[in-house]
């Protein structure tokens, strides 16, 4: 069957190129898209300033949600200091040091702060340094509580030396000057003071108040050569059962560096779970497609060979055989494309923020694998059915329709089409029942699914087209025109492939691109307008707003109002259908002062009730998850603590702020830093409070004053980096369907050389054989354009209905003539360049090539 299969496909190869580019650019982009699904399970960050402890102990910073993914967490878990002095004395221990880290920043001789990879844990003691892999150490430890070393980048950075003396802000408290005793080269090492020093300065001596004390960030074990992973063991056997904690070694150490970077590793299995979808949907219906146009060039072929003897089944296998030759060809570079393809997706997160840019991706035979056996399965199963109309037929009526097409339609496959687009129309009611992400989700799969839907009843609709176009020509029209029209109503099924993949393009641009842009204007709008304070005041480079900054702004003239507000994340788990189901998403820390400063369009209770273990909902998760005003919900914290809150208030804006808002007392103790991240501040609105506020931000190191309502608000340059990952993949699988569809349109018309030489012995000039193929592709672009606009219209008009109250989206209002412009030169440059290249050929030998 092979051999036979490629000498048949030696007199088809223009037709096999369009299954050869659609098989590699699906390989690459499914390949691409295994490589950060594998990378999200498997990859892990270097061990930076854990390099030199063989093993680490620290708190599980994952939840195991039963049936769901694992959820990391970014707040950092405390371990219990007293296992320090325990696991010391294990066999093959040679040290052990508890590591702290807090926020701490340098001031420069300008007053300007220093800026550190992580503010908000870039102070240790001095005993961290036996965790660093080798470092250079120019000095001495410090002793007391005025002496600080600090690591070889920030020295630079500020242009001090050993024995200069600097200012540090250390936590809450106000910059106090100290000596630097050393300089440490080594990456990551931070601010280092005495130990007896950063245990006082982080609240972690003993006999502290609060959550705190007696506790250390993580446990470093130096080993003996060799026995890392037997003291790994021995740890975990010794280690409380349930106490959540871990021994890790290895490449496993380098999550435990910065929870927060390590939780980077799960959103790129969520994104590579979200792409995969759309992905192998696009891909299997641009193989389907190129491979219906390769069988159905080979009509005759195989229909003669049903009429010398050849079984159903034979001619089945024929076309599967021929096609998984092609499959393989393209495979091969196709796959391999998609490892780089990977990496460049890779530096798009990492330059967006998503993930770390140190975090790196994992390669394995693995996503070429699974690449492998999806595509083998998607062009077997699309060859055998592209072959089954012609393998079930009688020799005789095959061999009849092997130069025409079947009079009517199937009606099955058209019924099935109106179903499919009738569950699309379903799917984008969606929006107006959810103002979510998840919401808008519905719109853009709408689009595909329609797409799809109209692929199958798309026979039926071109052969109406070209039947109501013809009636319209019948007397008194070009040549040219007729033969057109009449082109189109004949071979409605060959025309409809052509329509539903041109279609399918701007369906899938239209829905996705405006999906992303209405949503965050409706963002933009919930944030603008439920944002009453006209100014944020908060230190980045601190790591959290020091003590009193607070105070200090309520008594600047000119302020009306002021409330901390912080953020961190929670994991919700509910009720779905009688299962339960934990969900993980930011959450706003407030106080009952942030009614004050904010607008969440309260439907029910109050922000003033936002004291002790009490939550805000939006309304959407008030609806969806049964959590209406005085219940419980049960929710993880961001450091893993499960607490039991009560909801006092729900509100409206969810989009702009959120699904859940903690009370300050609730988050209390159960985040990193348990600094305030930043302060809203309301004030009178003159420029008088606006100086008075400057001035303050200036008078302390670290402070940072902005508009929380900057004139470029709702822009794609201040989107978040999700939607530019989505624009971007949009971009590529529009690139992939754009050529593949080029591919296709050059192939179908290749085909097409005997009708031409025929029409040319007839007395028909090239001049309007080529009138006839622009005419041919005129009505093929109208008619995607029209049909792909009515699909998207409905879907897009309940997603601005939905999200911002009026019956269309928002968006480039460009978008869409640029995308007609598109589909209109595709399909005129792809028929007029293979029709002049067929017409050099000489009629008599184009008929006898076939």
């Amino acid at each position: 069957m092979f051999p036979l299969a490629i000498r048949m496909a030696g007199h088809r190869i223009t037709a096999l190129i369009a299954v050869a580019c659609a098989v590699l650019g699906g390989a690459a982009l499914i390949t691409g898209t295994g490589v950060l699904a594998e990378s999200g399970l498997r990859s892990h960050l270097p061990a930076g300033r854990l390099a030199g402890a063989d093993v680490v102990v620290a708190a599980d910073q994952v939840i195991h949600p039963s049936g769901d993914l694992p959820i990391a967490l970014p707040e950092r878990r405390r371990v219990p200091a007293r296992l320090v002095s325990e696991l010391s004395g294990l066999p093959g221990v040679e040290a052990t040091v508890g590591d702290l880290g807090f926020p701490a920043a340098l001031v420069d001789a300008r007053g300007r702060v220093v800026p550190a990879e992580d503010p908000a844990s870039a102070g240790h003691g001095w005993s961290s340094t036996g965790l660093l892999e080798a470092p250079g150490i120019d000095g001495s430890e410090p002793t007391g509580s005025g002496e600080v070393a600090v690591d070889s980048a920030t020295a630079t950075a500020a242009g001090v030396r050993v024995g200069d003396r600097v200012e540090v802000v250390v936590g809450a408290r106000p910059a106090a000057r100290y000596r630097v005793s050393a300089v440490v080269d080594a990456p990551g090492a931070g601010i280092l003071f005495a130990d007896p020093t950063a245990r006082r300065l982080s609240g972690r001596a003993s006999g502290d108040a609060g959550t705190r004390a007696d506790t250390v960030d993580l446990i470093g074990l130096r080993t003996a050569p060799g026995a890392a992973e037997k003291v790994a063991a021995e740890v975990r056997t010794k280690l409380t059962k349930g106490a959540g904690l871990v021994a890790v070694t290895g490449a496993d150490r380098g999550d435990l560096v910065a929870p927060g970077a390590g939780a980077s590793r799960s959103l790129l299995i969520l994104l590579a779970s979200s792409l995969a979808g759309i992905v192998l949907l696009i891909t299997g219906f641009v193989t389907a497609s190129a491979l219906a146009v390769s069988v159905g060039g080979q009509r005759r072929d195989l229909a003669l060979m049903r009429a010398v003897g050849a079984t159903g089944r034979q001619i089945r296998r024929l076309a599967a055989a021929q096609a998984t030759v092609i499959a393989a060809v393209a495979l091969v570079p196709g796959v391999a494309l998609g490892y780089p393809l990977a990496g460049q997706f890779r530096e798009l997160l990492a330059n967006r923020g998503v993930v770390p840019p140190e975090l790196p991706l994992t390669y394995s035979p693995l996503p070429a694998l699974a690449t492998i056996l999806l595509t083998a399965l998607a062009v077997q199963l699309s060859a055998r059915g592209a072959a089954w109309r012609i393998s079930r037929r009688p020799a005789t009526e095959a061999v009849a329709e092997s130069r025409s097409e079947p009079r009517d339609p199937s009606k099955a496959r058209t019924r099935a089409g109106l179903l499919v687009i009738l569950a699309a129309i379903t799917m984008s009611v969606l929006p107006l029942f959810s103002r979510t992400v998840i919401g808008a989700t519905g719109t853009s799969m709408a689009g595909i699914v329609g797409a799809i839907g109209l692929a199958l009843a798309g026979p039926a609709l071109v052969r109406g087209v070209g039947a109501a176009a013809s009636r319209r020509t019948r007397s008194g029209t070009s040549a040219p025109t007729w033969l057109a029209m009449s082109n189109v109503r004949a071979y409605a099924l060959r025309n409809a492939g052509i329509v539903s993949a041109l279609a399918m393009a701007v369906m899938f641009v239209l829905t996705y691109t405006f999906a992303q842009t209405t949503v965050l204007a409706a963002t933009a709008n919930d944030t603008r307008a439920g944002t009453l304070a006209q100014q944020r005041l908060s230190a980045p480079d601190l790591g959290g707003l020091p003590d009193g900054t607070l105070a200090a702004v309520r008594e600047t003239r000119g302020v009306r109002a002021a409330a901390p507000v912080g953020e961190t994340t929670v994991a919700w788990t509910y009720e779905e259908f009688g299962e339960p189901t934990t969900e993980a998403g930011s959450a706003m820390i407030l106080t009952p002062d942030a009614a004050d400063v904010l607008d969440l369009d309260v439907r029910d209770g109050s922000l003033r009730g936002l004291t002790g273990a009490t939550v805000a909902v939006s309304d959407d998760a008030a609806r969806s998850r049964g959590a209406g005003l005085g219940s419980r919900v049960s929710l993880v914290l961001g450091d893993g603590a499960r607490v039991d809150a009560k909801v006092v208030a729900v509100y409206g804006r969810g989009l702009g702020f959120g699904t859940v808002a903690l009370s300050h007392d609730l988050a209390a103790g159960h985040t990193t830093t348990g600094l305030d991240q930043s302060v809203l501040v309301r004030t009178d609105g003159t420029d008088t409070a606006r100086r008075h506020l400057t001035a303050l931000a200036a008078s302390r190191p670290g402070l940072t004053l902005e508009d929380t309502h900057p004139a470029s608000v709702g822009g794609l340059k201040d989107a978040p980096p999700e939607v530019w990952i989505n624009l971007a993949t949009i971009v590529v699988l529009l690139v992939y369907l754009l050529l593949s569809i080029a591919n296709k349109l050059v192939a179908a018309t290749a085909q097409r050389g005997v009708e031409m030489g025929a029409l040319r012995l007839n007395g028909t000039t090239p001049r309007q054989i080529r009138a006839m193929m622009r005419r041919e592709a005129a009505v093929t672009a109208a008619t995607a354009l029209v049909t792909a606009l009515l699909l998207s219209a409905l879907p897009l008009a309940l997603l601005g209905q939905g999200f911002l109250g009026r019956p269309w989206p928002s968006g480039p209002v460009w978008l869409l003539p640029a995308l007609a412009l598109t589909v209109t030169a595709t399909a005129f440059l792809t028929t007029e360049l293979p029709t002049r290249r067929a017409l050099r050929t000489p009629p008599a030998d184009a008929i006898r090539a076939q």
